[in-house]
């Protein structure tokens, strides 16, 4: 008579680590790094993490929820150095937008998903935060900061939206701008035809850059409406 194997004891085999929420997090910004932020889906996840897709949902509520948590693990790397810096508070403004562009640029998956997510962790309050104080060394009222908060990071997000991926304006849709601006008509629209290619001038730093100095000064000198 054969001999039965011997059984294996549960005891015996390495227990899983348990989950946690940084932990899921943590191999989200792993997988977005290696592969883009359209593969951090939670079953990939699962996969992972050697569990199954259901056990994530007692951590994170949805995929927009996991997105918007890889934001505000991203947001740990904007440099919030230059509120504390010195010289001219709009200049300092800029750099610390530009720091969190190019935390933004570097995934541009990221970038399209910060459009519409809401971060609320303590990376996204320091962010507000030091705007705010830069505003408030400004002189900017209460009311237009909160307002011009929200529109500047709007703007800075946007323009890593469009220009992501590259980083001059090229490929057959910009060439069909390119050219309609080049054939405008002088009759039906002459100021088209009259700037011309100029409709198109400046580098995605600078366009940012002078984006973020119009909204700064119009923050300073329109008031919030009744």
């Amino acid at each position: 008579m054969p001999r039965r194997p011997e059984p294996i004891s549960r005891r015996e085999r390495p227990a899983k680590p348990a989950l946690t929420r940084a932990w899921i997090v943590e191999t989200a910004v792993r997988v977005m790094r290696a592969e883009g932020l359209e593969r951090v889906t939670m079953r990939r996840l699962a996969t992972e993490l050697d569990t199954g897709p259901a056990s994530l949902y007692v951590y994170v509520d949805n995929t927009a929820g996991l997105h918007a948590a890889i934001l505000e693990e991203m947001l740990g790397e904007v440099d919030l150095g230059p509120v504390s810096a010195a010289g001219d508070w709009r200049d300092r403004v800029d750099a610390v937008l530009g720091s969190y562009s190019r935390v933004l640029l570097g995934n541009p998956g990221l970038a399209r998903s910060a459009l519409v997510a809401r971060p609320s962790g303590p990376n996204y309050l320091n962010l507000l935060e030091a705007l705010l104080t830069l505003f408030a060394e400004g002189g900017v009222p209460d009311e237009q900061a909160v307002l011009g908060l929200d529109l500047l990071l709007q703007s800075a997000t946007a323009s890593v939206v469009e220009h992501a991926g590259h980083e001059e304006p090229v490929g057959s849709e910009w060439n069909s701008v390119a050219a309609a601006l080049t054939e405008a008509s002088p009759t039906t629209t002459p100021r088209v035809a009259a700037l011309g290619m100029q409709l198109m001038h400046g580098t995605p730093e600078l366009r940012r850059t002078w984006g973020i100095r119009m909204l700064l000064n119009g923050m300073m000198h329109t008031p919030v409406p009744e």
